[in-house]
């Protein structure tokens, strides 16, 4: 019988190299350890509330929870790397917001909202970092695939699911942006990249571990 989780889930989500569910977490626990979903959950709330005043802090993205380094303290962190983040064209980031306000959506309605091609590197590109992915295809003459975001994208942007997106009208305007993982980032208070411009000086990753 565990009588202080808190300690062992801290230790669980330090070691792990990505977010865990609290599912994922129950897994671990047999049953002599005395630790249900209900418990896990009602902990990780508790360490939620622990960490006020400290570098880093745990959060719950898509796919469970993971510490990481609060946003204030990101321009000490970001001179742990040398290699600057990888700039990404304006072109990229409005097919990326369009998709992510629109799916599911195919590549020819992503060209006529935009009012240009989608070059297949862009497509290419979401699909390789695992941010979008075909979800199947529409049922139009020459059913075109359908394209959709995953929990990959949620995960990298600090999103539980696709409503916590920030509404339309609070967007501004598109422009050439940066983007780093954003393990140190918070979408409530700066714009998601996906659809604005204003993170040339966004943070590079780094999880507590």
């Amino acid at each position: 019988m565990i009588s202080d989780l808190a300690p062992v889930l801290e230790a669980l989500l330090l070691a792990a190299d990505k977010p865990l569910s609290v599912e994922r977490l129950s897994q671990i626990f047999d049953e002599h350890d005395g630790v249900d979903s209900k418990r896990i959950r009602l902990t990780l709330r508790q360490l939620q509330g622990s960490y006020g005043g400290r570098g880093y802090q745990l959060i719950e993205v898509a796919s469970g929870f993971r510490f990481q380094v609060e946003q204030d303290y990101a321009l000490w962190v970001a001179r742990l790397w040398q290699e600057k983040p990888q700039k990404y064209s304006r072109a990229l980031l409005e097919t990326l917001s369009i998709i992510a306000y629109q799916q599911p959506i195919t590549r020819g309605e992503i060209e006529a909202i935009r009012g240009v091609g989608v070059s297949s590197p862009i497509m290419h590109t979401l699909i390789e970092r695992g941010w979008v992915r075909g979800i199947g295809h529409k049922e139009v003459p020459g059913r075109p695939e359908l394209f959709a975001t995953s929990k990959e994208f949620l995960d990298h942007f600090n999103l539980k699911q696709l409503s916590d997106l920030p509404a339309l009208d609070e967007l501004e305007a598109w422009d050439e942006a940066t983007m780093a993982p954003a393990k140190l980032k918070q979408p409530q208070q700066q714009e998601i990249e996906v659809a604005v411009a204003q993170l040339d000086d966004a943070p590079v990753d780094a999880p507590v571990h």
